[in-house]
Order: C-alpha cells, then sequence, then structure tokens
C-alpha cells in the first residue's frame, strides 16, 4: 500500500474564502426594509430634504413620523430639522418636520454601542 506523500505540493484552487464586509461583519450592512419605510427611505434618498407634509399628501404616507421612527431604530441616520413655518399648497403650515439622511447614512453614530440615544431634531 503507497502512503501519500505528505510533501507534495498540490495545485491549490483560487481563494474561495468570502472576503465581504457582510461576511466579517454581518451586521455591518444595513437591515431590509419593506412596505411604507421602504417607500420613505426611497424618497429620503432621492429627495432629501423632505417635508413631512410631502410625503403624508404627496406620496399619501399617513404616519410619516412613525414610519422615521422605525427608520431610526434600525439604525437609519435620518436628521430632522423643525420648521416653525413651510408653506405647501398656499397655505402656511406651521412646526414641519424636514428629513435628510445623515452622513453615514447607516449606522447612525453610536447605534452599534447602543448609545445613539434617540431621534435627532434640530430648530423646535
Amino acid at each position: 500500500m503507497k502512503t501519500p506523500d505528505l510533501h507534495e505540493e498540490k495545485p491549490s484552487a483560487p481563494d474561495q474564502r468570502d472576503c465581504t464586509l457582510q461576511a466579517a461583519i454581518p451586521e455591518a450592512l444595513p437591515p431590509m426594509v419593506t412596505g411604507q419605510c421602504a417607500d420613505v427611505l426611497h424618497l429620503l434618498r432621492t429627495l432629501q430634504p423632505v417635508p413631512s407634509v410631502v410625503l403624508t399628501a404627496d406620496q399619501a404616507i399617513p404616519e410619516t413620523a412613525a414610519r422615521i421612527d422605525e427608520l431610526w431604530a434600525k439604525g437609519y441616520n435620518i436628521m430632522t430639522t423643525i420648521l416653525p413655518e413651510f408653506e405647501f399648497r398656499g397655505l402656511v403650515r406651521r412646526n414641519v418636520a424636514l428629513y435628510s439622511m445623515g452622513t453615514p447614512e447607516w449606522p447612525v453614530p453610536g447605534f452599534v454601542t447602543g448609545n445613539e440615544g434617540g431621534g435627532h431634531v434640530e430648530g423646535s
């Protein structure tokens, strides 16, 4: 019986390890969102800054603040600025939220360590 030569080098296959960021740190990529949260996220990315009245009236998202809160809870860095007055469809609206994506988009600073503290609101 012939024993294999342990010192014999065989051609190796190309490196097949998964070296993506997701493989190294699975939580390093933003979580999936669906439904109205996905709609809001898409609108924030494309139209920012977006007033809350536009999301509610023009995009038919009735509880915009709740969707923003859900995205914030998932770690998305959404900035909120409260405008004391905002003209919409010819009328002045008061205390309208203006939403935009922060940098980095995800995760909000402190999210991984649990020190994010809550939504970022400016100008109340």
